[in-house]
This record gives C-alpha cells, sequence and structure tokens, in this order.
C-alpha cells in the first residue's frame, strides 16, 4: 500500500467518544486518514455513494440499523471496499456470521491495538484481489481473441489457398489453349481472361496484406492529410473505372487539423471507394460522393454512392470475413472484414445503410489519436 496516501475512513458510529478513540489509535499508528462520521442508514447511504471511502468501520447496534445491514449495504453499493466491524456489543458467533457474509474483519472496543493493522492487511487484501480480477479479466479477454484468431486462422488457411489457387489454376490452362493458337481475336479473348484472373490475384494479395498490416502494426499518429489520401486511393482504383464513368464529388469540411494513422486511413478508403466504384450501376449515370467533417476530436466520413445497394438479407454479413455477397467481388471477401478491423485498431465505428437497386451509403467515425 502506498504509505502516502491517505485513507478514506468512514466511520459507522454513534458514540462521538468511540469516534475520538478509535481516530487517537490510527493517529498513535501513524496511519495517514481522512474520516467521515455517520450514524443513519441514509447518511451511510449517502457517503458511500459520494465519500467513496477506502475502508469502512462499522459499530454493530445504532438506532434503527445495524452492522449487517450495513455490511449487506456495503457489498451491493461499493463490493471492493473492505468493511470492518469495530464494536463491543456482539457475540464471537455473530461477528464470525459477518466474516462468512463478506466482511474483512471484527475488533473488539475493549481492544483497539490491532485496527491499524487490521486495516492496512484489509485494504492489500482488497487491491490484491482487484489485480486478480484484472488479471483474469484479461487472460479471459486473451483466451477470447486466441480463440477468434485461431477461428480466423483456420478459415483464413482455407480460403485464402482457394482464391489463390484458382487464379493461378485459370491463368495456367489459360496458357496451355494459347501455346497451339493463332486466332489473334481468340488470342485477345485469352489474354482478356488471363488478365481477369490475375487482377483477382492481385487483389487478394493486397487485401491480404492490408489484413497482416492491421493485425501487426502500432497506431502511427500523424496530421491527416484528407485532399491527398482520397486522391491517392481513387489513383489506385483507376483500373476499375479505366473510362472514367463514375463521376467522383469530394467534399472536405477540415480546416481543423486531425491526428490519426494515415495508412489506416488510407486503407479505409481504398476498400470503401473500390465497394462504390466496383458495385455501380451499368444502366445509369454513376455518382460517388465523398464528404469528410473534423473537430479537434473527431472525424467523420461518409461515402454514399447510386449503386446496385445490398440486399437486406445480406447487410448483417458484409462484414465477415471472406463474405462475397456479389459475382462482382474479385478479391478474397476481406474487404470490409478488414475495414471493420481497421477501425477496431483505431477505436473507430462504421455504419451501412442501403437500399438494393438505388444506392449504399457508409458512415465511418474516428476518435482522433494520441500524439
Amino acid at each position: 500500500m502506498d504509505d502516502k496516501k491517505k485513507l478514506k475512513i468512514l466511520l459507522l458510529e454513534d458514540n462521538p467518544d468511540d469516534v475520538l478513540l478509535i481516530e487517537y489509535m490510527l493517529q498513535k499508528e501513524n496511519l495517514l486518514f481522512t474520516s467521515q462520521r455517520v450514524d443513519t442508514r441514509d447518511e451511510f447511504n449517502d457517503a458511500i455513494r459520494s465519500f467513496k471511502p477506502d475502508v469502512v468501520l462499522s459499530d454493530h447496534g445504532l438506532p434503527g440499523f445495524n452492522s449487517r445491514e450495513a455490511l449487506r449495504i456495503c457489498l451491493k453499493e461499493a463490493p471492493a471496499t473492505p468493511f470492518i466491524l469495530v464494536t463491543g456489543t456482539v457475540s464471537d458467533e455473530y461477528a464470525v456470521s459477518c466474516l462468512h457474509e463478506g466482511a474483512d474483519d471484527y475488533i473488539l472496543k475493549s481492544n483497539l491495538t490491532r485496527l491499524p493493522s487490521a486495516i492496512v492487511s484489509a485494504v492489500k487484501k482488497r487491491r490484491i484481489e482487484k489485480l486478480k480480477r484484472k488479471a483474469r479479466l484479461e487472460l479471459k479477454r486473451q483466451n477470447a481473441e486466441l480463440i477468434k484468431v485461431n477461428k480466423e486462422l483456420d478459415s483464413f488457411v482455407y480460403s485464402v489457398s482457394h482464391n489463390l489457387r484458382g487464379p493461378l489454376a485459370s491463368v495456367m490452362g489459360l496458357l496451355r489453349l494459347t501455346k497451339d493458337q493463332d486466332d489473334l481475336k481468340v488470342l485477345d479473348s485469352l489474354h482478356m481472361m488471363m488478365e481477369s484472373s490475375i487482377s483477382k490475384l492481385d487483389e487478394t494479395l493486397r487485401e491480404i496484406l492490408e489484413y497482416s498490416r492491421n493485425a501487426r502494426n502500432e497506431i502511427q499518429s500523424v496530421e491527416i492529410d484528407w485532399s491527398s489520401i482520397i486522391q491517392s486511393s481513387l489513383q489506385k482504383l483507376d483500373y476499375l473505372d479505366k473510362d472514367n464513368r463514375v463521376m467522383k464529388s469530394i467534399s472536405l469540411q477540415t480546416d481543423i487539423p486531425f491526428y490519426s494513422d494515415a495508412t489506416r486511413i488510407h486503407t479505409i478508403f481504398s476498400n470503401l471507394l473500390s465497394n462504390a466504384i466496383t458495385y455501380s450501376e451499368q444502366n445509369r449515370e454513376s455518382v460517388v460522393n465523398i464528404e469528410v467533417y473534423t473537430t479537434g476530436t473527431t472525424a467523420s466520413f461518409k461515402v454514399h454512392d447510386n449503386g446496385i445497394g445490398i440486399r437486406e438479407d445480406i447487410l448483417p454479413k458484409v462484414f465477415n470475413m471472406f463474405y462475397r455477397g456479389s459475382e462482382k467481388s474479385q478479391g478474397a471477401g476481406l474487404g470490409l472484414y478488414i475495414v471493420k478491423e481497421t477501425l477496431t485498431k483505431l477505436k473507430g465505428n462504421i455504419e451501412i445503410a442501403s437500399i438494393y437497386g438505388k444506392g449504399t451509403t457508409v458512415q465511418v467515425n474516428i476518435p482522433a489519436a494520441s500524439l
């Protein structure tokens, strides 16, 4: 226990002389403390909540109130606070029953010499118990995370194997077909099919790299250049819109500097914009609107498109690992899963609203990272 810290002691005692005696004994043993005395149920309830004691010292019998009732209140309102019975009016059997119900110790008023050490021991014991509870919770969290990682790893190995071997097998088969082929039109067709397979392979590898970087790398906090990140993301996705058929509009309200991890925000934009362009509607003019708004503590951005939308029945599944809701998907189905995991690292959140056949709106909120 930190000897320099003043203990806050709540005294449930109706006899002022006994309070003075208790305080004298504690001061005699150089125990640093501040105290508050109460002697009714209402005062005790209020003090537990407002005074927030480090330890409760309770007499047994008070008018209309006793130590057992006080113990129950303490266990309910402040279960981590030590409760010591300090009395001269109860039998050993009653005191032992209080210990069984959750009291930490009992001291007779006729022999207060043990009280200072009892307080120190009870406070230390509760602090150790708190550390143990924290350690158990952390172990439980780590076990849950390990189970999640192992489950994802099994799925990862299977799905990545499928998504890598599939395009490679397709390219190898197409290459064999080109060996004895002289017709240029047929060769052009075969080359286009190879290009499609290689694009799928490249997209899968990109998603795997993004997944790995997010899982392993620490947060790197820098001032975010929103325009640069968005333009870079769109430039990388030029291959998805070679004819510039999709209109892109950008609205930035980012005069207030915002600090976060630029690489992860780039990953989020790349995946969201890739989906918006990939799933654009072919039979109408396609539009993707990007809006960003920052304060000193948060950033909110929205990607809205008028594409094919997401069916209501598959909307809850879009963040699942390796989920692909459409045959248009080129990669391993990791895109939105990576976005969600990246936002978990950044302590942000994401919401998707979509009307099938009309379009999709994705809203992302991120708190600023500490420098």
